[in-house]
């Protein structure tokens, strides 16, 4: 898919200055529990910032505290220079939202869906460059209701930034959709980072945290665990690294931080080729499940 580059929000520049999203000590209980306990959170302006974690986690619950829809029961909470629980009509012009619902208007054609929103903004993009943005000037007199996943969902994503928000939130935005339909996404979400676009997205996908965010955040038991660019999440835990061997038609394997003198050792005993030596470091899917606690299959402990 060929996108048309957005051009860039009113304060949507990368920068080091005021962040656009900033978090203490957020509490969020459900009938007595816990759901976020004491979560800080930072997100800087013009970077895209994804949050991880299983199921339950507090991911959503989070987005809809900073989106100003659901109050929280402690901590301090500013995104894009306001409080969201007092945030009014002009804070709320600048922000996009991308839930996991479907887009309105089910009915209507996709042009006449953009059309028709974009008379709640004070200064929407054009529709054409909308359509052109998120590929689907081909479908613009298709209904709605007739859209593939993954055009419902480049809808979504339309309607998100018609208003030209500073800042947009993308709630599990590529759950559902095909491969190939999640990489034309992530063309276009990185299309709106490029732009200068601030985004926070929550994904259950390592590999869209990988390719799209600046950083990412790992959530567990309420809390942010850590926080990192993707390629250095968990940096102690991929010190330790797996070397494994066959012997005796066995196989052996030792976790070691330093795998060089596990392999000197190997080699002075062994008069030919070690047999199945493997040596390996904890990917990013590996580091995640140790962080959030879980098993190999994925579920929290």
């Amino acid at each position: 898919m060929t996108t048309t580059q957005m051009a860039p929000p009113p304060g949507g520049v990368r920068d080091g200055g005021t962040p656009a999203i900033a978090v203490r000590g957020l509490v969020k209980r459900y009938g007595g529990r816990a759901v976020l306990d004491g979560l800080d959170l930072e997100v800087r302006r013009g970077e895209c910032f994804a949050l991880l974690g299983p199921n339950g986690a507090g991911k959503t619950t989070t987005i809809e505290v900073l989106e100003g829809v659901r109050s929280r029961d402690g901590g301090d909470v500013t995104v894009l220079g306001e409080d969201p629980a007092r945030g009014g009509r002009a804070w709320r012009a600048r922000l996009g939202v991308v839930s996991q619902g479907e887009p309105a208007g089910q009915a209507l054609s996709v042009r006449e869906t953009l059309d028709h929103f974009a008379a709640y903004t004070a200064t929407p993009r054009p529709t054409a460059d909308l359509l052109a943005a998120v590929g689907l000037t081909e479908q613009a007199g298709s209904r709605v209701a007739r859209l593939s996943g993954g055009q419902r969902r480049r809808l979504a994503v339309a309607l998100g930034v018609q208003g030209r928000p500073d800042l947009v939130f993308l709630d599990e935005p590529t759950t559902g959709l095909d491969p190939v339909a999640r990489r034309r996404f992530w063309e276009l979400i990185g299309d709106l980072r490029d732009a200068g676009t601030t985004i926070l997205l929550t994904t259950h996908y390592l590999d869209e945290a990988a390719e799209l965010a600046d950083r990412v955040g790992v959530v567990s038991g309420g809390r942010l665990v850590e926080v990192a660019p993707p390629a250095e999440l968990g940096a102690d835990l991929r010190r330790v690294v797996t070397v494994g061997w066959t012997e005796a038609g066995e196989r052996r394997s030792v976790r070691t931080e330093a795998p060089a003198a596990v392999l000197r050792d190997l080699l002075a005993t062994t008069p030919h080729e070690v047999p199945g030596l493997t040596v390996t470091r904890p990917g990013l899917e590996d580091v995640y499940l140790q962080l959030v606690g879980a098993t190999p299959g994925g579920e929290p402990r």
